[in-house]
């Protein structure tokens, strides 16, 4: 998935289970390593974690669709996971707001500040976002809950 204006890139990918045999823990079985590339002003970074369970991964893509007129607003604005690595908000406005903190957050901030996270907002299009959440849907297709 893509999610871009004149300043900020943010590319995120679902690319294994963190534990590739299923031995039947509704938790372990089902967490997703995802891999993001990041581009601000400020600079660039990547990032390769296990922060997002399946059923999770799978609220992203209406989340997208609902941020950009695609479906009914009754989405809430903002979407957190068990994991505070990654999350997102938008205001309604096509203003989406990615929030990276721990393991995803840029490498020039140390300790506290990597706690606490890092915004991207980034003014995304209509189009941007439903191509965003289609994109999220194929990426997602190898990885059902187990």
């Amino acid at each position: 998935m893509l999610l871009t204006d004149h300043e900020h890139r943010i590319k995120l990918r679902a690319l294994r289970y963190q534990f590739p045999v299923a031995i039947g823990d509704p938790y372990d079985d089902n967490w997703l390593v995802i891999g993001g590339e990041v581009t601000t002003p400020e600079g660039s970074w990547s990032f390769t974690d296990p922060c997002l369970l399946t059923d999770e991964a799978r609220q992203i893509t209406p989340w997208l669709r609902a941020a950009g007129g695609a479906t009914p607003t009754d989405t809430p604005s903002d979407l957190h996971f068990l994991e505070p690595v990654l999350s997102f908000s938008h205001t309604g406005s096509g203003l989406v707001r990615v929030h990276l903190s721990h393991e995803a957050a840029p490498p020039w901030r140390d300790g506290e500040e990597r706690l606490n996270g890092y915004d991207i907002e980034i003014k995304a299009t209509t189009a941007g976002l439903r191509q965003a959440a289609d994109e999220w849907e194929r990426c997602l297709a190898p990885f059902p809950s187990r």
